[in-house]
This record gives C-alpha cells, sequence and structure tokens, in this order.
C-alpha cells in the first residue's frame, strides 16, 4: 500500500548520524593530521639527505686536496725546484705549469675554483688571476689549516623563502686544506707550505634533493587526496544509509502509532456500533408496524416513512462501522476481474445515465482469473466509482482501465473533478476524514482494507490537468491471505 504521509522532521534521526559524524570528523582530521605528518616526514629526510650529502662533500673534497697536494709536490714543487732552484708563481712558466697540474688533477671535478695561500695569507694562485696576491682574506679556515688541521664551510645564497625550503639559488662548499711536504721524500718532515682552498659548486646537488623532496611531498599529496576523496565517498555513502535507516524507523514507528491508535479506534467504533445496532433494529421494527397501523388512520401522514429512511441511513453508517473496525477475512474464490467491474457499471447504470456521466472502459479481454473475494472486491470498486461520481456533480467521464502483466492485475480508475488539495491528499486514508458534507470518511479506509487484504496496492494521486486516479495492483497467482 503506498500512502502519503507528510515527511518527517528534520530532526529525525538526528542524534543516531551525530554519532556518525564524530567519526566523520575524527577520520577526517586523522587524515589531515597524517597528511602533515607525512609532510614534516619528508622535510626532515631532506634535510637528512642534504646533512649526509654535505658530509659526502666535505670527505670528497678532502679527499680532492689530498690528491691535488700529491699532484702538486710531485709534478710541480720537486720538478720546479729541481729545475729553477725554488718555487716563484711570478714566472709565468712557474705558474702556468701549476696551472696545468691543477686543472688536469680537477678537470672531471664540479670545482668552482681554487685558491693557493702562501703562509703570509697572500693567494699565489687561482682560477681567478685577478684574485692573484690578494692579501688576508683566508679567514678562520686559513688560520685552521696552516695549523695543520682542514676543515670546511657551507654556504648558500638566495632569499630567504629559498633556502628555507631547501632551494637557494647558490651553493657551495669551500674546503682549506694544508698544502704539505710528503713524507717519504727525502726524509722531509712533511711540514705546512701553503693552504688550499677548494671551492665546490653543489647548487645541482641541492637541486636535485629539492626535485626528490617535490616528487616525494607530490606522491604524499596524490596519496592522502585519494585516500580523502575514498573517504569521502565511503562517509557520503554511510550517512545516506544511516538516514535511510532512520527514516524508515520513523516510519515504521510512525505505522506502529497509527496501528495503534486504529485498533483503539476500531475496538471503539466496533463496540458502539454493535450498541447502536441492537436499539435500531428495534426502531426499524417498530417503525415498520407503525407505519401500517397510521396508513389505515390517515394515509397521507409521512413521518413513519421518515422514521424508516433515517433509520436505515443511520443502518448503513453502523455496517460501515463495524466494516471497517472489524473487516472480514476475505472468501478467496477463482473470479474474473471484468465480470466484477461490468457488474458495478450495470449496477450504476440508472446514475450514469440521469446524471450524465459517461464510462470509458478499457479490458483486456485476456485479463487472467484472480483469486479473491468477488463481494468484497465489487463493494471496493463501487466505493471508488461513487467517489469518482461525486467528485463531477454535474457529470462527466470516467475512465476504467484493467491489464495485466507478469504477475498482477492492474485497475486503472480516473475522473475529470477538481482532485485533491495537496494540503490534504496525505489525510485521505485518515479514518472519519472526509471533505463532503454527508459522510463518515471510512469510505476509502474500507477499500484499502479490502485491497490490502488481499495482498495488494492502492494509490491515488491527482492528475494533470484535472481530475484522480486511483490505481490498484491485485496478484492473479493463486495464494491464500
Amino acid at each position: 500500500m503506498i500512502i502519503q504521509k507528510s515527511p518527517p522532521a528534520s530532526g529525525a534521526g538526528e542524534e543516531k548520524i551525530k554519532p556518525f559524524r564524530l567519526i566523520k570528523y575524527f577520520t577526517l582530521s586523522s587524515l589531515i593530521v597524517i597528511f602533515i605528518g607525512t609532510l614534516a616526514l619528508s622535510l626532515v629526510n631532506s634535510q637528512l639527505i642534504q646533512t649526509i650529502l654535505l658530509k659526502k662533500n666535505e670527505e670528497y673534497a678532502l679527499l680532492l686536496a689530498e690528491n691535488l697536494n700529491h699532484q702538486v709536490f710531485l709534478q710541480f714543487i720537486i720538478p720546479v725546484t729541481l729545475k729553477y732552484g725554488k718555487v716563484q708563481l711570478r714566472n709565468p712558466e712557474q705558474f702556468e705549469r701549476l696551472d696545468k697540474v691543477i686543472r688536469s688533477t680537477l678537470h672531471s671535478f664540479k670545482i668552482d675554483n681554487v685558491n693557493i695561500y702562501d703562509l703570509n695569507n697572500i693567494i699565489s694562485y687561482s682560477f681567478s688571476t685577478n684574485m692573484v696576491g690578494e692579501p688576508n682574506i683566508g679567514g678562520t679556515g686559513y688560520k685552521n689549516a696552516v695549523d695543520g688541521k682542514a676543515s670546511s664551510n657551507f654556504v648558500q645564497k638566495g632569499r630567504f623563502i629559498e633556502i628555507l625550503i631547501g632551494k637557494p639559488k647558490e651553493s657551495k662548499m669551500i674546503t682549506f686544506a694544508p698544502l704539505r711536504v710528503e713524507k717519504p721524500l727525502a726524509g722531509l718532515s712533511g711540514r705546512v707550505l701553503g693552504v688550499v682552498e677548494i671551492v665546490q659548486n653543489t647548487t645541482d646537488d641541492f637541486n636535485m634533493i629539492f626535485n626528490i623532496q617535490q616528487r616525494i611531498i607530490m606522491t604524499c599529496s596524490a596519496i592522502m587526496g585519494a585516500l580523502f576523496v575514498t573517504l569521502l565517498f565511503v562517509v557520503k555513502r554511510g550517512e545516506n544509509i544511516i538516514e535511510k535507516q532512520n527514516i524508515e524507523k520513523f516510519k515504521l514507528k510512525e505505522e506502529l502509532n497509527r496501528a495503534q491508535h486504529l485498533s483503539s479506534l476500531g475496538e471503539m467504533t466496533a463496540g458502539i456500533s454493535h450498541e447502536i445496532r441492537n436499539p435500531l433494529g428495534i426502531i426499524i421494527s417498530s417503525a415498520a408496524l407503525l407505519k401500517k397501523k397510521v396508513a389505515k388512520i390517515d394515509p397521507t401522514n409521512m413521518i413513519p416513512n421518515i422514521i424508516l429512511e433515517e433509520s436505515e441511513r443511520l443502518n448503513h453508517i453502523v455496517t460501515d462501522f463495524l466494516n471497517f473496525a472489524r473487516p472480514k477475512p476475505p472468501s478467496m474464490t477463482r473470479c474474473s476481474i471484468n465480470e466484477i467491474l461490468e457488474k458495478n457499471i450495470t449496477f450504476l447504470q440508472t446514475t450514469i445515465e440521469k446524471n450524465g456521466y459517461h464510462i470509458s472502459k478499457e479490458f483486456d479481454l485476456n485479463l487472467p482469473s484472480a483469486m479473491a473475494d468477488p463481494n468484497m472486491l465489487y463493494q471496493a470498486f463501487l466505493n471508488i466509482l461513487i467517489n469518482a461520481m461525486q467528485a463531477m456533480p454535474e457529470g462527466g467521464k470516467i475512465s476504467v482501465r484493467a491489464f495485466s502483466d507478469n504477475d498482477s492485475i492492474s485497475i486503472i480508475f480516473e475522473d475529470e473533478g477538481k482532485g485533491i488539495s495537496e494540503s490534504l491528499i496525505h489525510k485521505i486514508w485518515d479514518p472519519f476524514f472526509t471533505t463532503k458534507e454527508k459522510g463518515t470518511g471510512l469510505g476509502l479506509g474500507i477499500v484499502k482494507n479490502i485491497i490490502e487484504s488481499h495482498n495488494g496496492l492502492i494509490e491515488i494521486m491527482n492528475i494533470s490537468p484535472r481530475g484522480v486516479r486511483v490505481s490498484i495492483k491485485l496478484p492473479h497467482k493463486d495464494q491464500e491471505s
């Protein structure tokens, strides 16, 4: 049975949804925390990589300095001393020879500059010839190297934000190492002859680390984005499921309350109707006797007839009450829906012709028979046709169709009346609700009970441009109530 109802209040099920929302917020918060933690971890890892890289570059620079010391001593100092008696870099031939030794030693390495200081902190050799002869620019690194200690200093240039994110505009590793006499030769003591300054360009290395860091962040962002979208989908689906469950629960609760209300109302109605029926029977029989006696004395007196007519009308009302309050179980038998509808139309034929109604019939000739109570269906269809006529007091067209599908028979009634107000359509199944001046408001309730007792469905709706459609579906398979 499809019943029109007002939608549940907006707060229905809100208490049930709140715990799920807490789970959603907790999950989303956890996801954000994990994402931030992953970014922080990637930054820590990149810093660790930078530290390791700097240490490796420093070790690498010291090895270069040691190798350079070896090559300069063997290929320059000894040969020049033997040839010229002493080293004098002012001599172009000596300077050019030293330059060739140093460049051939370092030609495959990423070295920006090499400076060689004498013991007076004056640059005696440099890749940048304009720096030759510059005094006192060695600083602390120079002093440590004179004392025999190698040291390195890391320098970054660029804007603060560039340095902060690990992508400086330029980065260099500056290493100072002593230039010594090699011990194995001529019993020399390995004293310091000067200082070598090696400047490595580490910008490409840091750019590589920054690119790795970017890939890590982008990968984490993609993974977290996918998790976030998946989570949103799961959460949304969960909310929809919970909301549907709450709506169903609300509807079931509403149905239960309505059933309990109708049950109490039915018991009260049945009791009152039963009590009315006994004295009503006495009134009807007494009025019939009175009519016979009055007819002999005063044939024109209509009072007994009025009493009988109103008593019969009251008896019909009481019968409706009892039929609604205590519906009888259907007596199932194989019957034809078409024959029942034809019987209804034949019964109403006089009213149809008198009030200008036109019945449009469209019955499937191959309509299967149904297991049903023909008398109860006759009563249900009759109530629907009478309602359609009452909706068109000036006459009009009533359409009746009957057809079947795989497992059900459909009966559709349509009128051309004013229809049902949208503000009242959800009340049409309520007992005793009626918009008519006369009537108990139980007609549709009785129809509903009859159709449901046959395991059928009924729906009432307004149609365009005007009128009402009543749709009934009845199973045509063999079944017992």
